[in-house]
């Protein structure tokens, strides 16, 4: 699915009509679905369930599972043969279902369809069509080909000619991964097993490599008054910048807990409770994100529940929808901030953001644009992702991710150029990391202290 479905539990929620055990119904997931979106075709037979990956010339079956007992509540239930998840399938209006992960701020919706041509015959593994599969995939579900300036036929006509039935692996891997290399996009993946890994990105002046993330975390901590203290299994870290002006760093929106999503959302509640226990004192407050790698949406959205004093929409999810009109997109879903009840922090915030604040981080710093008091941004643009990672399988295996997704508030969205800082200030610049400054952290202390 999207976003390592694998370690993630996975729900078919109702837009709100929920049956009972007894309902005739029950069964009314047997037989053909397809998503809308996402180019997922579902197969229930029995006891068991199957997911497919389809293109308009592949069927590539994916993940099985099989039916387990059922929660209260829930029309069936079943688990995955080779991962600990586990789908509760739940009906809804107009003969639907929709498909929720937990770790996603939205759901896959899927309806009746029948089973498509392609998936009547196995496809088979030879260079070229695993060149075609990754083609036509990018072509059917990537939504950003005009704003990266990219003719995709054209760049598929260019390469098709360089990979031929005895092409080896190093050959079709490097074509593949030079297709979309210029895209500079993050949420974009090629493993290929011994043969070699790609991973996008869109790098700037000030971009650091993952070796010098340590020094970068150990120059903030200079400015800190009191020791860090590490929670979340260290994802999250609290400190002070003086007696009344709080610090929070998030290294990412992942990895909360071993438990999985739901045990790292309980040890992130825990987190915070401890974290605002004193925030009634506080003048202010700084929040970091200049180096976190991303994760699970609603984390972000919990943090922001903590900061807010009214209800808001933080931002819309759509994916594409058309696998011929990359214009075209599905129903946007809401995702909202809801002020929690327990402790947290209403007074002036300083977000701190940069090219290394990534999909999850800049989520969330899209989630505080509609905060009050106003969340005052400093630093540098963020890296320009949103979407979850929609995974797919070659013939051969290999497996790639691309974004389909695009996240919106007021209309607008900040895929590939990311969202811009109120106040523009170098972050972790070479020149200022060899003179121990952290001119980004120094302004947003200035501007909490006025």
């Amino acid at each position: 699915m999207t976003r390592e479905m694998r370690a993630l539990i996975v729900l078919l929620t109702a837009y709100g009509l929920r049956l009972t055990a007894g309902d005739s119904r029950l069964a009314a997931q047997e037989g053909s679905w397809q998503s809308e979106g996402y180019g997922y075709y579902l197969e229930f037979r029995n006891d068991s369930l199957r997911f497919h990956e389809v293109t308009a010339v592949s069927c590539i079956p994916t993940s099985r599972a099989k039916k387990v007992d059922a929660p209260t509540g829930a029309q069936a239930a079943y688990r995955l043969l080779d991962a600990p998840v586990t789908f509760l399938i739940l009906p809804t209006e107009g003969g639907r279902l929709r498909l929720h992960m937990n770790g996603a701020a939205s759901d896959i919706v899927i309806r009746r369809g029948q089973r498509p041509a392609a998936c009547d015959r196995t496809t088979p593994d030879t260079p070229t069509t695993n060149f075609d599969v990754f083609a036509t995939t990018w072509a059917e579900q990537y939504g950003f080909f005009d704003l990266k300036g990219a003719d995709w036929k054209a760049i598929v006509a260019a390469n098709r000619p360089r990979i031929t039935g005895s092409s080896p692996p190093e050959s079709l891997f490097a074509v593949l991964s030079g297709m979309i290399e210029p895209l500079h996009d993050a949420h974009t993946f090629i493993r290929a097993g011994t043969v070699g890994r790609f991973g996008g990105a869109r790098k700037t002046a000030n971009s650091l490599e993952r070796a010098d993330f340590a020094k970068a975390y150990a120059l903030t901590e200079q400015y800190l008054t009191l020791p860090v203290h590490k929670f979340c299994n260290g994802q999250l870290e609290f400190s002070m910048l003086a007696d009344d002006i709080g610090y929070l760093r998030l290294r990412s929106f992942s990895g909360y807990h071993a438990g999985g999503f739901e045990a790292g959302l309980t040890a992130l509640e825990a987190a915070l409770d401890t974290v605002f226990a004193k925030a009634s004192g506080w003048r202010g407050m700084v929040i970091d994100v200049r180096i976190n790698g991303g994760g699970a949406d609603p984390y972000g959205l919990t943090i922001a529940s903590r900061l807010a004093d009214a209800p808001y929409l933080a931002y819309t999810k759509e994916a594409r929808s058309d696998p011929n009109n990359p214009t075209r997109w599905t129903p946007g879903q809401d995702s909202r901030v809801v002020p929690s009840s327990r402790s947290g922090f209403k007074g002036p915030v300083v977000l701190l953001t940069g090219v290394h604040s990534v999909s999850a981080a800049e989520t969330f710093t899209q989630a505080l644009m509609h905060r009050t008091p106003r969340v005052t941004r400093v630093g540098e643009h963020t890296q320009g992702v949103f979407s979850d990672v929609l995974g797919r399988t070659l013939p051969n295996g290999w497996r790639f991710g691309l974004p389909n997704e695009r996240f919106v508030t007021d209309g607008q969205t900040w895929d590939g150029p990311g969202i811009p800082p109120d106040v523009a200030v170098p972050v972790f610049a070479r020149s200022d990391l060899a003179a121990g400054k952290d001119v980004a952290l120094a302004r947003a202390l200035e501007l909490v202290r006025r």
